[in-house]
């Protein structure tokens, strides 16, 4: 299945890295100027990485991404047009990772799941964070 990008309008909603994907080297799915990367590292056997940090640099994020990486049972993450429109329904199982990018998303848990979940801070409380959408059914 590999890597998939979904898009509506001219404007990507996600991007999924299917957990049966494979790349020979590391390899970022994100464009450079996405506020949020997305990829997988990849080395052979005996590859170091030299002890580093990365350099504090003020950075300007304008929209808010957020990963979820699956890590057992089953999940469906759904997304929407900015009109509310159902886009698609995502089924997601173990060792499956989304990007959201841009609109809005929900999710429905089929199975028990856990999922590592990662976006950008700080975290400011739910009622800062969240804005409750009424979608088309």
């Amino acid at each position: 299945m590999s890597v998939e990008s979904i898009e509506y309008n001219g404007v990507k909603y996600a991007e999924i890295i299917w957990a049966d994907t494979r790349v020979e080297k590391t390899t970022f799915f994100s464009p450079p100027e996405s506020s949020f990367q997305f990829g997988l590292l990849a080395h052979e056997a005996g590859f170091v990485e030299p002890p580093h940090y990365h350099k504090p640099i003020s950075r300007q994020i304008h929209d808010l991404q957020q990963m979820f990486v699956v890590q057992r049972e089953v999940v469906a993450v759904q997304l929407y047009s900015d009109e509310g429109d159902l886009l698609r329904e995502i089924i997601l199982h173990p060792g499956d990772a989304i990007v959201l990018i841009h609109g809005v998303h929900a999710i429905r848990v089929i199975e028990d799941m856990q999922c590592i979940s990662v976006k950008q801070g700080p975290f400011l409380g739910t009622e800062n964070d969240k804005i409750l959408v009424e979608v088309k059914k």
